[in-house]
């Protein structure tokens, strides 16, 4: 029998449909099998900087979650305690707060953390693991841009979320004769908007590994009015932008002031205007932005987050620190944490877009 442990787990950056599934899954396998005990901690690392944010974590606390959007343990992309933001003088600051949460895990009588997040959660989690503490990962990220896993949680739900609204707009786009630009997620990397842009029929798929030529894009739409079809629908990623040009950004409202952190965002306005000079048709932006993290998990994700986090039991069970779990040809494996500072890319000549590309559709290239 192994030795029953205290575990740690948090949940960092962007929520996504399936944490709740994967922290079920973890908790009642944890206990059941293994007899260990788990301490919540709330959003993300910032629960090892504040006081107050931890809690015992049971398994009647997993009761009836599976089906729920977001995390019962909160969440925070900003809380990175290698520069942990502090106000002094009436300015913000960065500080190193790592030794405190070494410090913090020591007083929780943590055997162990399991960090649950994307790029930015587990490249710190590799961080804290070089400093000693016992860290395992679980990848999750509607962008599906982590190197090392074939999928992450969380795509398949903003997947299907994207397919459907790109399917709604058809029907308005063509009663009107409109031509409907849908602005999709994904940061640098295509994946949500190419898959979901193929299911979801659209005519024309932007995304940030191929940037595009608006006089690419007008000739699609003009080929398409010889033909009787007087709308189009183009799905194109926050992180695309057009040759020669660069990527749309935002100020994120309530990020911290003066502390320069940007969002991506704007670029269906900017395609939109680009087009405008060129085409008489009416043209609407559509951004579909935080409702393809919300919601409830798709089947896939729930099961996939569910095999992550008891996949994650067998590497406390062989102490595989400094390891995350990923799936591999559909099997899940461990895979050192390193590997989640890598970022995945849509390759422009792989086979989707290859396909999409025969089949008519146009990347604007």
């Amino acid at each position: 029998m192994p030795r029953s442990l205290r575990l740690g787990v948090l949940t960092g950056g962007g929520d996504c449909p399936g944490l709740n599934a994967l922290i079920r899954g973890l908790v009642k396998r944890g206990t059941h099998e293994f007899g260990h005990e788990f301490v919540g901690i709330e959003n993300g690392y910032m629960g090892l900087v504040e006081p107050g944010l931890t809690h015992p974590l049971t398994e009647e606390d997993t009761r009836g979650i599976l089906p729920k959007g977001g995390t019962i343990l909160g969440t925070s992309n900003k809380a990175n305690p290698f520069a942990y933001p502090f106000r002094e003088n009436g300015h913000w600051v960065d500080r190193d707060v790592s030794d405190q949460v070494l410090r913090r895990c020591e007083e929780l009588k943590l055997d162990g953390l399991v960090a649950v997040g994307g790029d930015g959660t587990l490249s710190i989690g590799h961080r804290l693991a070089s400093r000693g503490l016992n860290v395992v990962g679980c990848p999750k990220t509607i962008d599906n841009d982590l190197s090392g896993t074939d999928q992450t949680f969380g795509f398949d739900t903003a997947r299907l979320i994207v397919t459907e609204a790109l399917d709604r707009l058809h029907s308005t786009a063509e009663a009107h004769d409109r031509v409907m630009v849908v602005e999709i997620m994904g940061r640098h990397a295509g994946f949500l908007t190419l898959d979901s842009g193929i299911a979801g029929g659209a005519d024309v798929i932007l995304i940030p590994e191929i940037p595009y030529q608006v006089e690419s894009i007008v000739e699609k739409i003009h080929r398409r009015a010889t033909r009787r079809r007087s709308f189009s629908i183009i799905a194109i990623s926050e992180g695309a932008y057009p040759v020669g040009g660069t990527l749309a950004i935002q100020e994120q409202a309530g990020e911290v002031p003066g502390r320069g952190v940007v969002r991506l965002g704007g670029s269906g306005r900017v395609c939109a205007d680009l087009l405008a000079k060129h085409v008489d048709a009416e043209i609407r932006v559509t951004v579909l932005g935080h409702l393809q993290r919300g919601g409830s998990p798709s089947a896939a994700d729930r099961l996939l987050a569910t095999r992550y986090g008891c996949k994650v039991l067998d590497l406390v069970r062989d102490g595989q620190w400094n390891h995350m779990v990923a799936l591999r040809a559909g099997e899940i494996v461990a895979v050192p944490l390193s590997e989640s500072r890598k970022e995945r890319r849509v390759d422009p000549s792989g086979e989707l877009v290859r396909f999409a590309k025969s089949m008519g559709i146009s990347f604007g290239d």
